[in-house]
């Protein structure tokens, strides 16, 4: 294979034309662009992705106190809630972000990823935000909100976060037996399957789906919602059934976040994956203070492949990782 064959100009011009769109969109309401580093010693923890490192003596830095390795971001957010806590206005970010083992029709182990953080706002107003962007790049006259509830209910005729772990199980083993058998006991594992199977496809056919109010043991760095004490103010957005951002009234309290972080690492440890670190420089910012805001992550290769109506990332990406 050419290592330029998948270079097709017209996707090259479309997107640099979403990204004016995109810079336009948040400059228009007084967002400061900023450029979080690629790499860090710090690193987000979550129970299913994972990191690549560079271990530091590679860096041939003589400085003294670094940490063994270094790694490449999974996601700025670490380094934007700094920016914040210092003092940063609203802000975003346009730039390249890793992920380990993910590669597939809508992934690559590096893709593009469009963050914002809005200091002030609601749950309510990133939610309008987000779906008020996909509105102008999809030209779609509306989008939908939608509950974690409703959209389960509808699909499956059962509150996910009441019902019986049996009902779970019996519904996963309608899936796949051996991994129903696998997360048996893991309750979110075995949700996360049921929507990805049952709910996510039907999501957003004809305009954009917002799903707000996820169980609060999928909170991620999500703050508990004040309309729901057994859901976090959390929510993710959807076209054509495919995933396309993730948002979270932002957490502020650091014992929590310190909490949350050793139980995604026990999570990580149940599935064969390594521990990360619990202590990181996003930790001293939120005791000095982070200010409350929104935040939304959303997957920039994905937005333009559903603008362009393609099916796979690799339409859209131009070197994907087998040929970079």
């Amino acid at each position: 294979m050419s290592h330029h064959s998948r270079c097709n100009i017209d996707h090259i011009r479309a997107r640099a034309r979403l990204l004016r769109q995109v810079r336009a969109f948040f400059d228009e309401r007084n967002f400061f662009e900023v450029q979080p580093p690629c790499l860090s010693r710090d690193c987000i923890v979550d129970p299913y992705i994972n990191p690549l490192t560079i271990a530091t003596q590679q860096l041939a830095l003589a400085e003294p106190d670094l940490p063994e390795c270094f790694y490449l971001q999974t996601s700025p957010e670490l380094a934007m809630k700094r920016m914040l806590a210092a003092g940063a206005p609203s802000i975003y970010s346009i730039g390249p972000v890793f992920r380990a083992g993910e590669r597939g029709p809508l992934h690559n182990i590096e893709f593009t990823m469009l963050e914002w953080y809005d200091v002030g706002a609601d749950i309510s107003s990133g939610i309008n935000t987000t779906g008020t962007l996909a509105c102008e790049v999809f030209e779609t006259a509306r989008f939908d909100v939608t509950t974690y509830r409703d959209a389960f209910s509808e699909a499956l005729k059962m509150d996910p976060i009441t019902a019986p772990l049996t009902r779970l199980q019996s519904e996963t083993a309608d899936i796949d037996v051996l991994l129903a058998k696998d997360i048996a006991k893991d309750r979110d594992a075995m949700l996360d399957v049921l929507f990805t199977h049952h709910v996510q496809p039907k999501l957003g056919g004809e305009v954009p789906v917002i799903v707000r109010n996820y169980p609060l043991t999928q909170a991620a760095l999500a703050r508990q919602a004040a309309d729901d004490e057994q859901c976090a103010a959390r929510f993710e957005m959807f076209f054509k059934g495919v995933e396309l951002a993730n948002g979270y009234d932002e957490l502020l309290d650091a014992d929590e976040l310190i909490e949350r972080t050793r139980a995604n690492n026990q999570r990580r440890i149940a599935c064969g994956e390594s521990a990360l670190p619990v202590d990181n420089t996003l930790l001293d910012a939120m005791r000095r203070g982070l200010p409350a805001s929104t935040g939304v992550a959303l997957g920039f290769d994905r937005l333009l492949m559903l603008h362009l109506k393609s099916t796979s990332i690799d339409k859209v990406v131009p070197l994907t990782i087998e040929i970079a």
